[in-house]
């Protein structure tokens, strides 16, 4: 029989870990008791069938590989108890073939399973994401009611929209500063990716809109990468290299529940895929990868040459568009080289001077980071 652990007796959210390994439920357990939430073991999922416990759920399941017959039998668990959300527990290596199940909505989170802050950031995240969701959907009950009788509500609607695009930037804006090589990156990116969509006869602004998220959201899956991996100095081992991989699965995994469209999910998703199909996670070719992410790709290859690295000096723009024309066919997509071709070089320039000036160099903000640090001393 499975071990009970109850964190906090209340009836709505639970958190139930299922793994034949009683000493990892253990220890996931302790280490995830710090969210207060009832937390329930088992080696199975039928013993928590039997006991009724899947309802309002958030099911952390490890799969050692994930076969067609189990991927099946998940999609039945999600249609019996809609309530339920399920993070996968896999290793390293077969995380990227849940790929399909995340985007049909069969599997909420993957994570490693040995990396257990990932696990502890896919519930809290999965938990907030249903508190609101809760609210919302007792909102859309009563909108009728409150159109009519609170214009001012709605109004107030209109600011959460406002707050929520402020929060993407914000977000991105410290994600930025957490990685020094992409300082102010995805701000120049976005607008770059803009341009090259109205070339290419993008018209409608609500999809130009979604480009410019997608793009200020590209790496927003790096929040799960550790800092030990992501600020390495030296080579990355195969490893380290294969986490690093992750990144746009575990970003489209992170905001696919967030009201945002699909061109956002695809720059996410799809960011690192070449049109000659030797890209990642999915290593999709030519007009498999969609549009907006192929427009994307040039965009943040356009940005990564010009800028400073660490490991290189910085070229200039006529020496970028060199090398962007020379992997036309192989990296990026022809046609969009064409199209970014069909700009001048100082247009660009132009862009890269605007959406850099607004922000503070980033010695401003490392002295700020160390007074502060020398402060609390």
């Amino acid at each position: 029989m499975s071990s009970l652990l109850n964190h906090n007796h209340h009836n709505h959210l639970k958190v139930l870990i299922v793994d034949p390994d009683e000493k990892f439920r253990r220890r996931l357990a302790d280490f995830l008791s710090r969210l207060n939430i009832e937390i329930l073991e088992a080696g199975k999922i039928s013993e928590l069938i039997r006991q009724n416990q899947l309802k309002n759920s958030i099911l952390l399941l490890s799969v050692v590989n994930p076969e067609e017959k189990k991927i099946q039998y998940l999609r039945q668990l999600k249609r019996l108890f809609p309530r339920m959300s399920i993070i996968i527990l896999a290793p390293s290596a077969a995380a990227s073939q849940y790929l399909k199940s995340l985007e049909e909505g069969v599997v909420d989170f993957v994570c490693s399973r040995s990396n257990l802050v990932s696990i502890l950031s896919a519930v809290r995240v999965e938990s907030s994401r249903r508190h609101l969701k809760q609210e919302n959907d007792y909102y859309l009950k009563n909108l009728t009611k409150i159109k009519l009788e609170h214009s001012r509500d709605i109004r107030k609607m209109l600011k959460l929209e406002e707050i929520y695009d402020t929060t993407v930037e914000n977000l991105m804006t410290a994600l930025d500063l957490r990685d020094v090589e992409t300082f102010g990156h995805s701000r120049t990116v976005s607008k770059y990716s803009q341009v090259l969509a109205e070339i290419l006869g993008i018209k409608s602004q609500n999809i130009l809109d979604n480009i410019r998220k997608g793009a200020l959201l590209h790496d927003i899956g790096k929040i799960a990468i550790p800092d030990s991996i992501l600020k390495k100095p030296g080579q990355l081992t195969a490893e380290e290299w294969e986490k690093i991989r992750l990144h746009p699965t575990l970003g489209f995994g992170l905001i696919k529940e967030m009201k945002l469209l699909k061109e956002v999910g695809n720059i996410i998703l799809y960011h690192h895929e070449k049109y000659d199909g030797s890209g990642y996670p999915r290593g999709l070719k030519k007009d498999e990868i969609p549009l907006e992410a192929r427009i994307f790709a040039l965009a943040d290859a356009l940005d990564a040459i010009t800028s400073h690295r660490p490991y290189r000096p910085e070229k200039d723009f006529i020496a970028a568009r060199e090398e962007i024309v020379r992997h036309a066919g192989s990296q990026f997509d022809p046609m969009v080289v064409e199209a970014f071709c069909a700009v001048e070089i100082e247009q660009w320039e132009r862009i890269r001077y605007e959406t850099t000036k607004l922000l503070s160099s980033f010695d401003e903000y490392q002295k700020l980071i160390r007074n502060k640090n020398s402060g609390q001393n």
